[in-house]
C-alpha cells in the first residue's frame, strides 16, 4: 500500500527512473516497515473493505535544526481516496498538540494545499529528496 501510494502521489513529480529504482526495491520497503513497527511511533491506518487505503504518522523532529519539536513523517492515501476526507481523518488523528513540521515534495501543489488548509507554512527551507529526484520544501504549523 505504501508503495502504491507512492507510485500515485510522486510520478508525476520525481524522476521516473529514480522512481522505478525505489519501488522496484521490495526488501527495502518491508525492512524499514519493520523496523518502525518496532521502534518507530505508532501509524494510524486506514482500512476499506478489509484493505489498507491510508497511513499516518508523527514523531519527534529528525530535522537538525530542530524547528519544531514534532514531524508529520508520512499522510499518504491511495489516489482513489483523495477529496474524499480520509486524509484529514488521518491528520486529525496523528495531529500534535505542540509545533510540529513535515517535507513535502515542492512541486504538489495538492499535497500542500491540503496542509496549508491545516495551518502550516513555508518556512523557507527547502532541499532535494535524492530518493526522488525532486525538491521538497519544509513547512511548520503552530497550534492556535
Amino acid at each position: 500500500m505504501h508503495a502504491a501510494c507512492w507510485r500515485e502521489a510522486y510520478g508525476p513529480y520525481a524522476d521516473p527512473d529514480r522512481l522505478a529504482e525505489r519501488l522496484a526495491d521490495t526488501d527495502r520497503w518491508v525492512a524499514a516497515w519493520t523496523r518502525q513497527l518496532e521502534v518507530g511511533p505508532p501509524r494510524v491506518l486506514a482500512e476499506d473493505d478489509g484493505g489498507l487505503v491510508g497511513f499516518a504518522v508523527v514523531g519527534p523532529s529528525r530535522d537538525d535544526d530542530h524547528a519544531t519539536p514534532r514531524e508529520l513523517y508520512a499522510i499518504y492515501t491511495r489516489a482513489a481516496y483523495w477529496g474524499t476526507g480520509l486524509g484529514q481523518r488521518l491528520w486529525d488523528a496523528v495531529r500534535p498538540d505542540d509545533p510540529c513540521s513535515l517535507w513535502v515534495l515542492e512541486d504538489n501543489d495538492r499535497a500542500r494545499g491540503f496542509y496549508a488548509r491545516n495551518g502550516f507554512v513555508a518556512d523557507g527551507a527547502r532541499e532535494l529528496y535524492d530518493d526522488l529526484g525532486a525538491w521538497e520544501i519544509r513547512m511548520v504549523r503552530s497550534p492556535a
